[in-house]
């Protein structure tokens, strides 16, 4: 019995149905990257200082065909960003430009998150590799943002730039693919080759000038497109001897109804569009209300001898317009050459009145000089214009 009982107490003993051992557990979640889309809406919308044909302050600048921007215009974007980490890793989103494409370009401009759009665009193609992403904005990854570059002056935006929208994180920063090139503030210039001179011309008679070149003179490369106006001013004797042109001392430009009141009435109703140009008939008598300086102009295939330039003369000289300073009258009426032929995203333009860099017009001048007439005419102006498209 004593030896039954020492073998019992030398048997081992268990105190717990199982046994384990633990093993570290380590996650360590990417630091991703931004990602940017560019979306729908992206615009160029015109500024208040001076209208196009037709569009005003804060309208879709829709006339503009090449990659030009002047100071106070605005080019707009929306954009979605997404950072699967979390949303708030998201730093700036932001407007650059640069001389390079991509990331890294000054910083010009910071965006603003737009949580009307709560739905993610179709038109933003939005994928990460082969997902895509639809359906509602996920506001924990996910914003949309617009952004809005205004053209600032030629202090700080002069010349061709990479244009973008670029989003920073904590851990690293992307551009949307769609990089744009402008050129901005482009310098604006005629040039005009030739002089308008009138000599020795005798009273009651018609007489002709050299023709003159008027050419769009704008920084190259710059593709700025000019529509081209005239006007001027009536002519003085600077002297003090006696002049008389033909009852008082002031040779007249045209007749009156070339002046504010009558034009910008529109092509249809204008009475200086319709009256046609009276240099060579009533301008050389002593009529104190007639025109005595028209001019006739050629571009390409087109000319001031058209049909469709109603106030031309039977040689085609039309007459011109006064003013010395630009205005939106002058789209109806100081057209250089007029036909409407050239249509811009549904905006009438005049085909042959449109300049590209580098290309010009030729203008001749007739002058009918009333009688009677003494003096030496020599104060006064013509003007031409260019206004960018």
């Amino acid at each position: 019995m004593a030896m039954a009982m020492l073998v019992l107490s030398i048997m081992p003993v268990a105190f717990a149905v199982s046994i384990g051992n633990g093993v570290g557990v380590e996650i360590t979640p990417e630091e991703f990257e931004p990602l940017i889309w560019g979306c729908d809406a992206r615009a160029v919308y015109d500024d208040a200082v001076e209208s196009g044909r037709a569009t005003g302050a804060g309208e879709n600048l829709t006339e503009r065909l090449e990659n030009y921007a002047f100071e106070g215009e605005q080019i707009q974007w929306n954009v979605l960003v997404m950072d699967k980490n979390k949303i708030e890793q998201i730093t700036e989103v932001v407007g650059t430009i640069g001389d390079v494409q991509g990331e890294g370009n000054d910083i010009e401009v910071e965006c603003v998150k737009n949580n009307a759009i709560t739905t993610i665009p179709v038109s933003c193609n939005a994928r990460i590799l082969e997902e895509v992403l639809s359906g509602p904005i996920d506001p924990n990854t996910q914003q949309m943002y617009t952004c809005t570059l205004t053209v600032e002056t030629t202090d700080s935006m002069y010349g061709e730039y990479w244009i973008t929208v670029e989003a920073i994180s904590t851990d690293g920063s992307a551009t949307m693919d769609e990089n744009e090139y402008w050129f901005l503030n482009p310098v604006i210039a005629l040039s005009i080759d030739g002089d308008l001179m009138f000599e020795d011309v005798r009273p009651g008679t018609v007489s002709y000038s050299n023709t003159l070149t008027v050419g769009n003179d704008a920084d190259d490369g710059s593709g700025v497109l000019l529509d081209m106006f005239i006007s001027g001013t009536d002519f003085y004797d600077l002297d003090s001897s006696g002049a008389r042109c033909p009852n008082t001392n002031q040779l007249k430009l045209s007749q009156n109804l070339r002046g504010d009141s009558n034009i910008g009435a529109g092509l249809a109703t204008s009475a200086h569009a319709t009256t046609g140009c009276t240099a060579g008939t009533t301008g050389l008598t002593a009529s104190t209300d007639a025109d005595h300086i028209c001019y006739y102009a050629t571009n390409g295939a087109y000319s001031t001898a058209s049909a469709s330039n109603a106030n031309a003369d039977l040689e085609g000289y039309r007459p011109i317009v006064y003013g010395n300073t630009f205005t939106r009258d002058f789209y109806n009426d100081a057209e250089i050459i007029t036909n409407d032929l050239l249509s811009i995203n549904g905006i009438l333009y005049d085909a042959g009145n449109v300049l590209s860099p580098g290309s010009e017009i030729a203008v001749t001048f007739k002058l009918g000089l009333p009688e009677p007439c003494v003096g030496n005419f020599d104060s006064g102006q013509i003007f031409f214009w260019g206004e960018a498209i």
